[in-house]
This record gives structure tokens, C-alpha cells and sequence, in this order.
């Protein structure tokens, strides 16, 4: 498959910069294609302008500031997110990737006045992250980023679309035993994606 990763993490030493250097690594060996979209490397700027804005619902074209990244998630066939959970949302850069690239007739198409899902194109989805704090915590809260990925984005995506979210809480508890572990479940998430 061509793959979309979808990285959001400013530190390149940080443990969620190795888990998204296994993902991609395990995802080439395993014969995939991967477009590694590594959102603070390359400078995207989360931001949507007042010009885009006033023209969300408008066809956008080459000119638009956001069209690459707009080619890249209509060629992918998959895509897998790696990112931590700040403040139990996604970190702004990730937010701003959505605002700004789910764009009508991208991720969705108005008719009559409904929103119709159409990345169809994207047939599996994974998430990979980590919380600070624990599950239960996060699940007082909702867990808004769970939710935003198994529901949102499963109801953006293909019609039966395998959803995969793997999650490691309470990182601010974490050991050396802790964390291995996780990495061996993601890379066999991987492995098999």
C-alpha cells in the first residue's frame, strides 16, 4: 500500500520520534510505500488564514498553500498518525493538518446542505500515541482523541476501513520495561498493517 504518516512531534529525541522511526522503518520492510509527512520538520504552518477560511466551502487549486499536502492524502492509500496527547487533544500542528487539509471535496462533500464522507480512498487507518497521564484519567475526560480517530476519522474514511489506535497512558510513569513493551506491540501493528 502507499502510506501517509502522519508525524506530529517537535522533538527529534523524544520517544515518540522513535516510535515514528520504527513505524516507518517496519512499514518499508514489510513492502509498503511510505510518504513519511514529518509536520514540524517540514514547516507546516497550522494556521488557517482568514482567506482560507472565508473560502472553505470553494474548490481550491494548485495555488492553494495546502494542495501538496492534499495530493499526498489523496494518493495514500492508508494512513498512520504518530503523535503525543497534549492537554487530551491532538498537538496543534496535527489539529491545523485537519482544519486545513480535510477540506470540502477532499474529506467530504456537501449535498444539500449534508456532509457526505468521501476519503475513500483510504482503506486502513492506525494511531499510534501517548498520554502523560493514565486511561482512567483519560477516560474521566472522554478521551477526545480516541474518539476523534475510532469515530471521526472512521467515519471520514472507506466504508468498513480497519481503524487500529495504540495507545500507551500514564507515560509520565513509564519505565524502560514499560516502553519496550509498547514499542514491540506497535511494531507488530506494523508487521501486519
Amino acid at each position: 500500500m502507499n502510506i501517509l504518516v502522519l508525524y506530529a512531534h517537535p522533538v527529534e529525541t523524544s520517544f515518540n520520534a522513535g516510535l515514528h522511526r520504527m513505524i516507518v522503518e517496519r512499514l518499508v520492510a514489510a513492502g509498503h510505500t511510505v510518504d513519511d509527512c514529518d509536520l514540524y520538520a517540514e514547516g507546516f504552518d497550522p494556521r488557517l488564514t482568514r482567506a482560507e477560511r472565508l473560502g472553505y466551502h470553494n474548490e481550491r487549486g494548485e495555488e492553494d498553500a495546502v494542495a501538496p499536502y492534499v495530493e499526498r492524502l489523496l494518493r495514500a492509500d492508508a494512513l498512520v498518525l504518530s503523535y503525543p496527547v497534549w492537554n487530551y487533544g491532538f498537538p496543534a500542528i496535527l489539529k491545523g493538518f485537519f482544519d486545513r487539509v480535510f477540506l470540502p471535496g477532499v474529506s467530504f462533500k456537501l449535498v444539500d446542505g449534508k456532509v457526505q464522507p468521501s476519503l475513500h480512498n483510504i482503506r486502513k487507518v492506525a494511531a499510534v500515541t501517548t498520554y502523560g497521564g493514565s486511561r482512567f484519567r483519560a477516560m474521566l475526560m472522554g478521551d477526545p482523541p480516541r474518539k476523534l480517530i475510532k469515530r471521526m476519522l472512521r467515519a471520514t474514511v472507506k466504508p468498513g476501513a480497519s481503524v487500529t489506535y495504540l495507545a500507551e497512558y500514564s507515560m509520565n510513569l513509564s519505565t524502560g520495561e514499560t516502553r519496550k513493551a509498547f514499542m514491540a506491540k506497535v511494531a507488530s501493528g506494523m508487521d501486519s498493517f
